[in-house]
């Protein structure tokens, strides 16, 4: 696991939500189409984030990255705001409860293919 492959990650799943999400709303085979193949990204990033690592980091990490990655979408790209400063704050604990996990910014050793037992 490593910050890039987390947030490789977590813009998948945007993208496979925000494509799924246009879908529900509208229709459109191509959103469709993009929503399923952004899920199959999420599952191979996983496998990768998960080797030679814990639920618990992975998770939160992933967690914490698509929050704040989805936010600034809604903050520059919908206009959207929060509602009090208290909800500001809140992101700004995310961001440190990022930085205390302690993702390593490149990984330490290269990806393999698990064994089918």
């Amino acid at each position: 696991m490593s910050l890039p492959t987390i947030l490789g990650l977590s813009i998948t799943e945007i993208i496979g939500d925000v494509a799924l999400k246009t879908y529900a709303n509208d229709g459109g085979l191509l959103y469709l189409g993009v929503g399923v193949i952004g899920y199959i990204g999420v599952v191979i990033l996983l496998i990768i984030n998960l080797q030679d690592s814990t639920i618990l980091v992975v998770n939160n990490g992933w967690d914490g990255t698509s929050s704040i990655l989805e936010s600034l979408y809604a903050y520059f790209i919908l206009g959207e705001r929060f509602d009090n400063y208290f909800q500001y704050f809140g992101m700004i604990s995310i961001i440190i409860g990022i930085y205390l996990l302690k993702i390593p910014i490149s990984k330490n050793h290269p990806f393999h293919i698990p064994k089918n037992k």
